[in-house]
């Protein structure tokens, strides 16, 4: 249960960092604020998750270094 809920926070702090950065962004494209932030959000979200089922799918379960991987894959300053 506590992995669950780490990977939850995870999840919202992705959400967050991804959301955030591209606020101004959208604006040179005429794009509201709120809609880039939620799209860039969602992307960073759907990365992650999507990451994370195919983990599972191997072999139907979720190791530390697999959770740790889908995370680093939206996490830039990491790389």
């Amino acid at each position: 249960m506590k992995s669950v809920k780490n990977v939850l926070m995870r999840i919202v702090s992705v959400f967050a960092a991804s959301g955030l950065s591209v606020i101004g962004a959208g604006s040179l494209f005429g794009l509201e604020p709120i809609k880039s932030a939620l799209m860039a959000g969602l992307l960073g979200v759907a990365t992650v998750v999507e990451s994370l089922a195919r983990s599972f799918l191997n072999d139907g379960k979720l190791t530390s270094l697999e959770i740790n991987e889908a995370f680093a894959k939206v996490d830039k300053k990491k790389a």
